[in-house]
This record gives structure tokens, sequence and C-alpha cells, in this order.
């Protein structure tokens, strides 16, 4: 069963929440980051990708970045844009975009559960990727990015966070400029508390939705901490790791579409013979995004075209195979198109379904090549994969709204 543990959250000061709270490290890259907090000294961007505080000569993944993130984050706090907690609460973390809503709550989960399988992955982690947040991580001595969690939906638990929604007064409201509107209230009722652990105690998994690399290197730091401490009791703040617990039916998938560079030295004509074989293929005149499964749009040269994926050419049966991402990769991408590793290939790219089809549209016509609108993989999708073992192909899932970095600050201590 699941366990969830309240902490003493090192948090902003609400006058500064809004300047403080940034998209997560991994969904932007460095130059990108310098741009984003131009004129906004308290961004956590200076924590969480500590290089744009150096000239573009330092390598960002050398010592001095590291111990600049954990010197950053202890000047926040002296200065006074941080707080911490005093006393173990838990948080709810609702966010609004266009409309839609997902509330979650905001505690810690253990790292036992994380290498027994109650907390359930569904994608692979590369080394390096997990050795920069490690390092990042045990430099901070904090978990300074939650992991976004979710889980079979539960009543008392949608209804207990309502409850405590409608009755207390939020730490946090604000909207950021992408207008995702973020509020938070703290929970620091004992009693509370107490129920909401109960409620969990009947979960029997969690499912990591997005944040592989952070789960995997906050896992790895708790290891690492026990070896530092073998006389540790399982109770020290590095047994446990920041989540916010999203129930399933109130999260929202975006399709995660491909641009691919090139053809692959086909002509137009023969890489559109070639899809006949596994596609049905039908010009549109209009941009085609999918309104189904086992459908894709398809832009090359200034044209759309729908395709429909052939019955017998993957297995329905299959919890894998049967994605669209794995359709198109085992049908089409790999040995059309010669992209053996969409996760090492140079030339593939992964367009999220929040930019548009009209960005596979600009990105055709700016460089040629080929792009495909997809349709999105399903809660019961990832649920099914994870619950079975098996792993998703790369890029798979796209969730917005993304979950804000700099909110909460969970102490290793």
């Amino acid at each position: 069963m699941a366990v969830l543990k309240p902490f003493a959250a090192i948090r902003p000061v609400p006058a500064l929440a809004a300047s403080v709270a940034a998209l997560p490290y991994d969904v932007m890259n460095t130059q990108e980051a310098r741009r984003m907090v131009h004129n906004n000294p308290y961004s956590f961007l200076h924590v969480d990708r500590a290089e744009i505080n150096f000239n573009e000569s330092v390598d960002p993944y050398s010592d001095q970045v590291y111990e600049k993130a954990a010197a950053t984050l202890n000047q926040m706090r002296t200065d006074g844009i941080y707080i911490q907690d005093d006393s173990a609460c838990l948080y709810i973390y609702r966010e609004i975009m266009y409309g839609r809503v997902q509330t979650g709550l905001v505690g810690c989960v253990s790292i036992d559960d994380y290498a027994n399988n109650i907390i359930k992955k569904h994608e692979l982690t590369r080394a390096d990727k997990e050795e920069d947040r490690i390092r990042h991580v045990d430099a901070c001595n904090a978990n300074t990015g939650p992991i976004f969690l979710t889980y079979r939906a539960q009543k008392n638990i949608t209804d207990a966070m309502k409850y405590w929604m409608d009755t207390y007064t939020p730490l946090y409201d604000f909207t950021e400029d992408d207008g995702v509107r973020h509020t938070v209230w703290k929970i620091d009722d004992l009693n509370t508390i107490h129920r909401f652990q109960k409620e969990f105690d009947k979960i029997p998994y969690l499912y990591i939705a997005d944040g592989h690399h952070r789960a995997a290197s906050a896992f790895q730091v708790g290891m690492r901490r026990r070896k530092e401490h073998p006389n540790y009791t399982g109770d020290e703040e590095f047994n446990y790791f920041l989540s916010v617990l999203f129930p399933d039916e109130q999260l929202h998938i975006w399709p995660y579409n491909r641009y691919v560079h090139d053809l692959n030295e086909l002509t137009d004509e023969q890489f559109l013979a070639k899809l006949e074989e596994k596609f049905d293929v039908l010009p549109v005149k209009e941009r085609f995004e999918p309104s189904k499964k086992h459908q894709a749009g398809m832009y090359l040269d200034g044209s759309w075209y729908a395709l429909t994926f052939k019955s017998g050419t993957f297995d329905e049966e299959d919890p894998v195979e049967h994605l669209d991402v794995s359709i198109l990769q085992k049908n089409l991408l790999q040995p059309i198109l010669g992209i053996d590793d969409p996760r090492t290939s140079k030339r593939i790219d992964f367009v999220g379904g929040i930019r548009g089809i009209k960005e596979l549209e600009r990105l055709v016509n700016t460089n040629q090549g080929v792009a495909f609108a997809l349709y999105p993989t399903t809660m019961d999708d990832l649920m099914t994969i994870a619950d079975s073992g098996s792993i998703m192909p790369p890029k798979s899932t796209w969730f917005e709204p993304k979950l804000r970095s700099g909110i909460f600050i969970h102490e290793l201590i």
C-alpha cells in the first residue's frame, strides 16, 4: 500500500510565489532558461538550471554549477524569499488550464515503495540525465522539483480535498503568463493528515505520470544517504521524496508528435508508395488532427494526409504494441525512414501537442522532411502498461499543465 508522508515545506513567501515558480528544468534548454529569467532575480530557474548564473563558456555539468545551485537556494532562504513551515504538513495544489482543473495532494512518498514497484514506472531513464539530478539533489540537500504521480481516483480523497479547499483560505493563488492558474492550500490539522494517510493506505499502487528521471535520482540519493548513515531508522527525510499525487480522472495527456528531418533519400512519390503497404493514405485539403486511435495526420511538402493504420499490422492484444507511437515506429519510422533508435537518432524531433500542429507545418515548411500528428496515449494505456511491467516507447506522453518547480522544496536533512 502507498505510503504518504507530510513534510515541513520550504516555500516562497506569498508576495513572491508567482515570481519564484518556474517550469520544470527539463522542458527547456539553457538558452530558453536564460530568456525566461530575464529581469526576474527570484525565478527558481536560478537554482534548477544554475548554469544560467554563469557565462556560456561554463560547462552546465561542472562542479561549480551544482555548488552555485546550493548557494543560491541557501541565499534565497537567508534573504527571506523562502520560509519553512514549523511542522510537517500536506498541501493541496490545484492547476487550472483552459478551464480544465487538476487537483493533487502534495507530500512525500517512500523510496522503498519506488524500489518495490508500489510506485510504478512506464519509461526507461538515461544514466546521464539521472546523474545530473543526483548531483543537483545531493548538492542542494533537497528535492527541488516534485514528481508527478497519479492513482486510480478515490471519491473519499477527492471529497476531502474539496472540503478543505472550500473551507480554508489558500496560501497562494496566482496566474502565470501562460494563463495557468496555480492555487495552494496548507493542511496542518493532524487529524486531517492522518485521514488522508489512511486513505492512501488503501491504494495499492501509484504511477509516475511525469518525472521518471527526477524520481530515479531522488531514489538514488536516498540510497546513498542510507549508506552514509548505516544506523538509519527509516524515518529520516532522505527516505522519502517530494511528489504531487493526482487522481487519474482529472489528468489530460496531449499527443506527442513526430518530425523527421528527411525522407531517408526517398522521393515524395517513393515514400508515399511505401506507406501504402501498412497504411491507408488519403490526401486531405485541411490540417488533419486524428480524432481516434490508429489514425495519424501527416504533413509532407505542403500537403496534409490522413493515415489509417491497417488491421493486422500490429498486435491489438499487446498493451505496448497497439499504441499509435509503437505502430508508427515499427511500420514507418524504422523500416521506411531508417529511425532505428528514436532515443538517440539526430534525425527525429518530438513535438509536444501543446505547441499545436501548426508547429509541425512550420518545421516542414522551414526544413523540409515530414511530420506526424498522433492521437494521444490514454491514462488507461499508461496504467495498463505500468501494471504489466512493460515500458512505453520514448516520448509517448505529454502532460499539461506542468507542475511548477520552486513552490515546494523538501529538505533531506
